[in-house]
Parts: structure tokens; C-alpha cells; sequence
């Protein structure tokens, strides 16, 4: 059976694709080119949508055009671009392509100078575009959140990604009044049945579409491992974000979901999250960790 190019559509938005994209390229049939093909130019429209972003965030250093539409605008844009720059003659899906035919043949040993050469060096182009900070955060807290992935089912990669996006990459992290880390990674404010430790901040929040500045109160923790934790446990026990639990396949379902229950007031918070995971991927696809 052959499979549908519009079967791999979602993924240079949604990374998180991936597994099903191998599935359907593997169960076309190893004689199948056209699936074939249609999954290398998909594999390589993601790597294009990673490097055309660093380049335009490497570009934009004025701030004057800078805002939730603009940020939404240039995502989709990035996409765009990515999508009709893959699957030029001669271009990276070729090489993926071989690759690809190649491994559903039988496993074989990779000799210098065949195309898993490029395929190993756009990862590393990509995980080079994403920036050391990025990097280090994604490695910094890779085996904790391996750990609690195993603990919960969220995948490890969702948990760094939103962590990463509620604190711009460790650069705003939620501290006490006398500047201790609360190490609150996820923005979990201190409501409800709380007894624990507190840190009260300034924060934005959007109020009828509006941003404005608030202060709250937020959880703190003795360890960035406690707050792993009990941001797993929020998600996977509260009825609140049982959706968001059926979404553990798709990054952009997941943040669609989290959205939709309410974790965040911020209107674009689905889409900045969806792309902090896809550059969370990224990273650890360049690194070797998934």
C-alpha cells in the first residue's frame, strides 16, 4: 500500500511526527520510492525550518518589529520557507533517501563517504543553530527529566521544552525576595491546597488579550528534580489535564492541549511552546539522547 505525501505534511511543524512518519514510510514496502522520497523531503524540511529560524532570530536585533503576532507570523513563515526549500535536486533528501532505503534493506554498517554522513552533519548544523544556551539547558536537565518521563509517560523532551520556555532557558528563572532559586521550572503558581515553600514575583499575565504586569505567588522547590516532579503529577493526575495526557504523541497536540486547559493566559502559548519542543527534539536528536 502506498502511502499518502499528505500523510507527512505535519512535520515540519510537529516533530513530534516523526515515529509515525518511519512507521508509514516502512510499512509502504522497501520497493516503494515514492514513500520513500516523500519522508526524506519531510525529514529534510525539518532541518530547513530549524536553521532558516536561527538565522532569522541571528538577523532581528533591533526589536522594533517584535510582538505575540509578529513571533506567530515569523513561525509560520519559517514553515513555509522550510517546506518549498526541501526536495530540490541534488539537496539533503537525496542523501536521506538513500539513507532511508538502505536501512529497510537490513541493518549494515555505515562506510565513509555514504549518506549518513550528511544526515550525522545536519544534525550537528542543527544543534549548533539552536545556541549554547539552549544546549546546555537541554543537557543540564536531560537525565532528571529522563527519569520522571519514565515515572509519568510525558516524554522527556516535552517537560525540557516547556521548562525551557517558561524560563527563557534558565536566563528567568523564578527566584525568592532575597534571590535564592525557587527551582520552579514549569511557572506553577502556589494555589489551591499548596503547603509548601513560596516565592512571590512579578509576572505577566494576559487579561482579556491583554498583558499586564501581576504579582503572584509560586511554588518553590529544593531541587529542579522536585519540580519535575510535581509538575509530572499535575499532568497526568489532574482531571483538568486529562486531554493533554492523550496528546503524549504529538508536541503540537500537546501544547494545543495545555493551552486549551487553561495552564497558560498567554493566547500564543501553544505555539511558543510547540516551537521550544521542536528545538528541545532538535538538540537531542544532534546529540544522540532520542
Amino acid at each position: 500500500m502506498t502511502a499518502s505525501p499528505m500523510s507527512f505534511q505535519g512535520l515540519a511543524a510537529d516533530p513530534g511526527a516523526l515515529n509515525a512518519l518511519r512507521y508509514a514510510a516502512g510499512a509502504a514496502g522497501k520497493d516503494d520510492k515514492t514513500a520513500l522520497k516523500e519522508a526524506a523531503k519531510q525529514f529534510e524540511s525539518l532541518f530547513m525550518r530549524e536553521l532558516i529560524k536561527s538565522m532569522r532570530e541571528a538577523t532581528q536585533k533591533s526589536g522594533l518589529m517584535d510582538g505575540e503576532g509578529s513571533d506567530l507570523g515569523a513561525d509560520l513563515l519559517d514553515q513555509q520557507f522550510a517546506v518549498q526549500l526541501s526536495g530540490l535536486p541534488g539537496g539533503l533528501s537525496e542523501a536521506i533517501q538513500r539513507l532511508l532505503g538502505r536501512q529497510m534493506m537490513g541493518p549494515e554498517a555505515a562506510a565513509p563517504g555514504n549518506p549518513l554522513a550528511a544526515v550525522s552533519q545536519a544534525s550537528t548544523v542543527s544543534r549548533a543553530s539552536a545556541g549554547p544556551r539552549q544546549a546546555g539547558f537541554v543537557a543540564q536537565h536531560g537525565e532528571v527529566a529522563a527519569a520522571v518521563a519514565r515515572e509519568s509517560g510525558i516524554p522527556a523532551s516535552f517537560m525540557i521544552g516547556q521548562a525551557g520556555h517558561e524560563t527563557g532557558w534558565g536566563r528567568s528563572e523564578i527566584r525568592h525576595a532575597d534571590g535564592l532559586n525557587a527551582h520552579n521550572l514549569f511557572g506553577i503558581k502556589a494555589t489551591g491546597g499548596w503547603g509548601g515553600k513560596v516565592a512571590e514575583i512579578t509576572t505577566t499575565e494576559y487579561i482579556d488579550g491583554e498583558p499586564r504586569k501581576l504579582t503572584a505567588r509560586f511554588r518553590a522547590y529544593d531541587s529542579y528534580a522536585e519540580s519535575f516532579r510535581d509538575y509530572a503529577r499535575l499532568i497526568s493526575q489532574s482531571p483538568r489535564y486529562e486531554p493533554v495526557m492523550g496528546q503524549l504523541h504529538s508536541a503540537q497536540g500537546f501544547a494545543t492541549s495545555l493551552q486549551q486547559a487553561g495552564y497558560a493566559t498567554d493566547p500564543l502559548y501553544a505555539a511558543k511552546l510547540s516551537r521550544a519542543i521542536n528545538s528541545t527534539l532538535m538538540l537531542q536528536r544532534g546529540s544522540g539522547a532520542v
